[in-house]
């Protein structure tokens, strides 16, 4: 799905992950769609939702390896746009 919305909007972009750690020391990782330019990757929000990550800004020190420290309480994402985990998946 997200292939082929890129595709057919001739949006390039990379497939990064990140760890995402909370204060509480629950941590999920997390696919990154990194795109070269502000528009295509607001397109690509506007279609997916999802949250803005800057690698210089939100892994620690800006290291390539780091986590991203992330503020407030963990909540799960179970629904983003037109994408979803499946309820098996869920508990």
């Amino acid at each position: 799905m997200i292939a082929k919305f890129c595709r057919e909007r001739g949006l390039k972009h990379q497939t990064r992950h990140v760890q995402a750690v909370w204060p509480n020391g629950k941590y999920e990782t997390y696919r990154l769609h990194c795109f070269s330019d502000a528009e295509s990757a607001q397109a690509f929000l506007d279609h997916f939702e999802g949250l803005r990550f800057d690698p210089k800004r939100d892994r620690e020190n800006g290291k390539v390896r780091g986590v991203w420290r992330r503020a407030g309480e963990y909540r799960r994402v179970l629904d983003l746009g037109p994408l979803s985990v499946p309820e098996i998946l869920r508990s």
